[in-house]
């Protein structure tokens, strides 16, 4: 039996996706970190927002590196794997990824080589301001893939000619009526889930009582600005929810898990979505709280699944419990964030064992979070790539074969899961190897021949000063 290309496609595109998402939820949050401590380091003289900004770009110009390759990978898929897509929706969405080169590519790569690589070359103030443009960059890319995925979500702005879609309002496509929402729902998830990666390797450095002072700096500053962050994140989300529930309807019945139009609608915490049956199996509900939040209402009417065709509903249970992990989560956030500050008022935030322990473990939750939140997206607006303009069936190529994509699927599989592995462990080498200090953080980071730091020379037992070739920190 002959693979489906288009099942096959999806799979392959969800692979590539997932992964790369991972890069600029992390890249996009540290980024601006490295911004802020730049710009702390340059007002105040403290080096140990130095050693720290050293650090942490380190680790940046790793995953940005390979954020910008896999990045790469997607746009390809639309012309091997989606031709009919990218045919039919050229006009639009080519601009818009072209706006993205034009603007946060070049931005970032013309400031990330002073960032990384021009400390001693040029004045203070034009490092700092190369970590702000290279933030500033992050987000410009934000701005403008969130566009062209808003508008596949919620599009507006457009006229069909000739079966393809073209620009009528440049405006309306790009402010789509989802947009607004997505940019700051996604682009505060990526800082969030930046912050309790500091947080994390901060509580590392703590519980081994290394580099006191900048993981306290670390520590510090991140949880208050995930104290004013995750609170907003789930406003923001709220907000999110219900211009879903306005413009995506379909979708919103699916996370909730509501079959039948009703109002006074309960909130489902727990259940199971039968598709075949249509209905929520052994839901554990809070009744009317489900009108409550979508409508503010208690008697709201909110819409079930069975008023769309089977054909035209999205996967209930993979929407389902995407947004419960992404919620579950949030609420996790909250709850530290809450236990922070209370340890914080009693002058036992640095020294307590179990919350150290704590956010260590919680380190991976934003990425996590991240991932469910995009499933929830991309599964909630199927069976569409177009949401009811274009179904995923009519996008793929179509002398695409199957067994072709399975080929390239596993291809992809198997370079993803070496090269995200060797980067991760290479990124946990220099969290390991920890911020240096004043002499050697101040090296450029290019340098091909460098003396020898004084620390290491010790243990390797050779005179301090000896140059040698510089090698990747294990």
């Amino acid at each position: 039996m002959m693979p489906d290309p288009v099942l096959l496609s999806r799979l392959q595109f969800f692979w590539v996706i997932s992964f790369h998402i991972l890069l600029p939820a992390f890249t996009v949050g540290l980024a601006c970190y490295i911004a802020v401590l730049e710009t702390l380091y340059l007002k105040t003289g403290d080096h140990t927002y130095f050693r720290v900004s050293v650090l942490w770009t380190r680790i940046f110009a790793v995953s940005f590196g390979l954020g910008v390759v896999s990045g790469i990978v997607m746009p390809f898929q639309f012309g091997t794997n989606w031709s009919r897509f990218s045919d039919a929706a050229a006009n639009v969405i080519g601009p818009l990824m072209a706006y993205e080169g034009l603007t946060a590519f070049f931005l970032e790569a013309s400031f990330l080589g002073v960032l990384l690589f021009g400390r001693k070359l040029v004045p203070p103030w034009a490092h700092c301001f190369a970590a702000a443009m290279v933030a500033v960059g992050t987000l410009f890319s934000s701005f403008w893939i969130l566009a062209l995925n808003s508008w596949m979500q919620t599009p507006a702005g457009y006229e069909i000619i000739e079966g393809r879609f073209h620009a009528a309002d440049w405006v309306a496509v790009i402010f789509n009526p989802s947009f607004p929402f997505r940019i700051a729902h996604t682009v505060t998830a990526f800082l969030v889930t930046a912050g309790f990666v500091v947080v994390g390797v901060a509580a590392y450095y703590l519980r081994r009582a290394r580099a006191i002072a900048e993981a306290r700096k670390m520590l510090s500053m991140t949880l208050w600005l995930l104290t004013f962050l995750v609170p907003l994140q789930i406003v923001i989300g709220d907000l999110h929810g219900l211009n879903t529930f306005h413009n995506q309807p379909a979708k919103l019945a699916a996370m909730e898990g509501h079959w039948e139009t009703q109002s006074g609608a309960p909130f489902i915490i727990i259940g199971w979505p039968d598709q075949e049956a249509d209905v929520t199996r052994w839901a554990i509900e809070v009744p009317y709280l489900g009108s409550l939040i979508l409508t503010h209402k208690l008697e709201g009417t909110v819409r079930g699944l069975k008023e769309w065709p089977r054909e035209d509903r999205p996967p209930a249970a993979i929407v389902f419990w995407s947004f419960r992990v992404m919620v579950g989560i949030a609420m996790l956030m909250m709850l530290v964030v809450v236990l922070a500050n209370w340890l914080r008022w009693n002058s036992r935030l640095y020294d307590t064992g179990w919350f150290l322990r704590v956010c260590e473990a919680c380190l991976p939750l934003g990425f996590v979070a991240v991932i469910a939140g995009w499933i929830t997206t991309e599964a909630g607006r199927q069976p569409w790539v177009i949401y009811g303009l274009m179904r995923t069936k009519d996008a793929v190529t179509p002398s695409l074969g199957g067994s072709d994509v399975l080929v390239s699927l596993i291809i992809y599989m198997l370079v993803y899961l070496v090269v995200y592995p060797v980067t991760l462990y290479y990124m946990i080498g220099l969290v390991r190897a920890g911020p240096e200090t004043d002499e050697e953080a101040d090296r450029p980071i290019e340098g091909l021949q460098r003396p020898l730091p004084a620390r290491a020379a010790a243990g390797a037992g050779v005179p301090s000063g000896t140059a040698i070739a510089a090698e990747p920190r294990p």
